[in-house]
């Protein structure tokens, strides 16, 4: 099991993605902003690897389709 540590963002930032993430599937703006990281690292790292499994993926999909990112 992964270990966590806290982080700050301002209060403003977290209810706008709290506002966000509603009915999306994220279960919380921990989740969400963790997903988020870890898409930008894999892109700056410039990872051919698979960050998610093909499950994670399309639940991932699913979230982004209920935020209106997705067709």
């Amino acid at each position: 099991m992964e270990e966590f540590v806290e982080v700050k963002i301002p209060k403003s930032l977290y209810e706008r993605i709290k506002e966000q993430i509603e009915g999306s599937g994220f279960e919380s703006v921990d989740e969400y902003v963790t997903y988020v990281l870890r898409e930008v690292l894999a892109n700056l790292e410039g990872e051919d690897e698979e960050v998610f499994s093909e499950e994670e993926e399309e639940k991932v999909k699913e979230r982004l389709r209920a935020l209106g990112y997705l067709d």
